[in-house]
């Protein structure tokens, strides 16, 4: 069943709703507010580098407000092993029994935060979950629930005593962006409103997370003609035979972007995807799937640029106004 108009018009106002409801919370950014909100309905996940301060526990807690969800956040250390992220099995005298304790992964939205400090076990771990949306212990298998939602974040300044995500792990968040500083009116903003240490607190609840999830299976029936498809794939077979890079975009990227592709559509009031949405979320989806050659790296180029330049050399197909 394909995605109807009227269905796509509901979709888009109440995309909106959720924007601004965030966006009170998280003052002037409301294109990462939109993408991490998309990201959600398209059941990724979301890595966001950003110097401290810039608001990425707001950005989870007011999330989970709105979505009438639950939020955690783990704060990445080395000492920090696997258990005290799933949880954890513990033997009950009184019961006789062995009891699960869930970890703080168990959550609507998670905030892992520097995960590149835990060692590699560790986020392994977590990444385990993000791309099974369970844990496993012990034999028994506990879901995480819908909607379920990581914001890993890493701190683009401080590299010492990191364990460097690897590109396979790279490649399982479906978005990288960063919310960055805000301009200079809506500092004051901020600075205005700086007694109140909890805004998400007074967010209202707009949706239910069954109804989250009910968004997102609606946007999985938005409509993708064949020729946004091969255009999706010939970029992704461009990044990857690009001179400037090692690795290109993978399968795994490509499947990403059809999905975050189909709830943007739908953001926008259509049920259908057309080559203009692959093209505003290559930046997002692509960028941090690229690996580049050290001698291109060496030269200034990045991985901006090999997506612009791929952008650039394949022809868009002429889209159609309806499926």
């Amino acid at each position: 069943m394909t995605m109807t108009p009227e269905q796509a018009a509901w979709f888009q106002g109440t995309f909106t709703r959720l924007v601004d409801n965030v966006d009170r919370a998280l003052m002037g950014k409301r294109d990462v507010v939109g993408l991490v909100i998309a990201a959600m309905l398209a059941e990724g996940h979301v890595l966001l580098e950003d110097a401290p301060g810039t608001g990425k526990t707001s950005l989870a807690k007011a999330l989970a407000a709105t979505v009438q969800g639950t939020s955690n956040r783990i704060q990445f250390t080395p000492d920090l092993l696997p258990s005290d992220v799933t949880g954890v099995t513990i033997y009950d005298q009184a019961a006789h029994k062995f009891e699960f304790h869930k970890g703080p992964i168990f959550s609507s939205i998670v905030l892992a935060d520097e995960i590149n400090r835990a060692s590699p076990k560790t986020q392994s771990a977590l990444l385990e979950v993000m791309e099974e949306s369970r844990v496993t212990v012990d034999g028994v298998t506990h879901d995480a629930g819908r909607p379920f939602l990581v914001i890993a974040t890493q701190n683009p300044i401080e590299q010492a005593g990191t364990y460097k995500l690897p590109e396979a792990q790279l490649d399982r968040f479906l978005v990288k962006t960063s919310i960055g500083y805000p301009d200079l009116a809506t500092t004051e903003q901020i600075l205005a409103g700086a007694s109140d240490r909890n805004p998400s607190a007074h967010l209202p609840a707009l949706i239910t997370t069954s109804a989250v999830a009910d968004m997102a299976d609606l946007a999985a029936t938005t409509h993708v003609e064949s020729a946004v498809l091969r255009y999706t794939a010939q970029l992704s077979e461009a990044t990857r035979n690009d001179s400037a890079t090692r690795l290109g975009v993978s399968v795994r990227g490509a499947i990403s972007m059809i999905r975050i592709a189909k709830v943007w559509a739908a953001a926008q009031g259509r049920h259908f995807v057309t080559p203009d949405d692959i093209k505003d979320l290559a930046a997002a989806v692509w960028t941090h799937r690229i690996v580049l050659d050290p001698e291109a790296e060496f030269s200034g180029t990045t991985a901006e640029t090999v997506i612009n330049r791929v952008l650039d050399s394949v022809g868009a197909p002429q889209a159609r106004s309806a499926a």
